[in-house]
């Protein structure tokens, strides 16, 4: 179990407020800068040298973490799929091999781990089992993911609730009653809830960035966020202006290679405009405070020909009363 469930607040922080969390070293919610994820999953296709250029990708764009995807291919896939086979860049190949080719094991994790350890970058990963979250205990990671297909599984849950880790809950294809049952199964105290639409690419008609306000009201005690399944960045960016605290966005080296998830993913340099411009929204948000700026004194005297019925003295700086609008 983490050292997360021994705090007194069971937020990972004695000093947090109840809309924060700690992942790892670093506080998410709001008043504290944006946690943005590099979601890997599946997209290195069972390459570590594919897992270490995404890693190295995220950590130059300045992300937080990196998050893998964890099954147990006999438990995660329907029995009688195991034999469909399919096309595949190693060839043609059933549909459990596939699985199986895909995964990574505890050796090719501790290469991972130290990679991420080495480029100061945290990971964790969504499991998609309970022997994956077994497997995935093995390591110090600062969080658990659940995907959205999984928030539905009322035993993952509670094997997840039972680390102590913080808990990250994507709520695509979920409805309001679904996701408040999942709430209710992890306990509020701990988690980061997202905002997701699941679909691979998602249309922005569909995105319906709005329910990052309604899960605030939802749940005032909950960090919220979004992870994004669309093309482009304009929708994330705005999803950060909304009040969105933690990002997440799938990456990859390039969007033409082999894979489902790869035409909704982000390329190294669209991931450094993003991390960019995430910082630059979440600096200029601001306080809601509104104040006459020492910048804007000169342009004041220059273009202001009444100072008007109320004169604050706001050539005086240290005089001005903040007005909160």
């Amino acid at each position: 179990m983490s050292s997360n469930a021994q705090q007194t607040n069971g937020n990972g922080n004695p000093h947090a407020t109840p809309r924060t969390r700690t992942l790892g070293n670093k506080l998410v919610g709001p008043g504290h800068p944006v946690y943005v994820t590099g979601e890997i999953g599946i997209n290195h296709n069972g390459d570590l040298d594919n897992a270490f250029a995404l890693i190295d990708a995220a950590a130059e764009a300045g992300c937080d973490a990196v998050k893998f995807q964890k099954r147990t291919p006999e438990i995660c896939t329907p029995r009688d799929q195991w034999d469909l086979e399919r096309d595949t860049p190693w060839g043609r190949m059933t549909y459990i091999d596939y699985r199986h080719r895909v995964e990574f094991g505890e050796d090719d994790y501790r290469a991972i781990s130290e990679h991420c350890a080495e480029r100061g970058i945290d990971w964790f990963a969504s499991p998609w089992d309970e022997e994956a979250v077994a497997f995935l205990e093995k390591f110090d990671v600062p969080a658990h993911k659940v995907a959205s297909a999984s928030l539905t599984d009322d035993d993952l849950l509670r094997a997840l609730r039972a680390t102590g880790r913080t808990i990250i809950l994507s709520t695509g294809m979920s409805t309001p009653k679904q996701i408040r049952h999942a709430v209710e199964v992890l306990g509020s105290e701990n988690i980061v809830l997202c905002h997701a639409t699941s679909t691979y690419p998602a249309k922005a008609e569909e995105l319906n960035l709005r329910v990052i306000h309604t899960l605030q009201d939802e749940f005032p005690n909950v960090p919220i966020g979004y992870s994004g399944h669309e093309t482009g960045l304009q929708t994330t960016l705005a999803a950060v202006a909304l009040g969105a605290v933690f990002v997440e966005r799938h990456i990859t080296l390039d969007r033409a290679m082999w894979g489902s998830d790869q035409a909704a993913s982000v390329e190294p340099q669209g991931l450094q405009r993003l991390v960019r411009d995430i910082r630059t929204i979440e600096e200029s948000l601001g306080d809601g405070v509104k104040k006459v700026y020492d910048s804007e004194l000169a342009p004041m005297r220059k273009l202001r020909r009444v100072k008007g019925v109320v004169a604050e003295e706001a050539e005086t700086a240290q005089n001005r009363e903040p007005v909160t609008v």
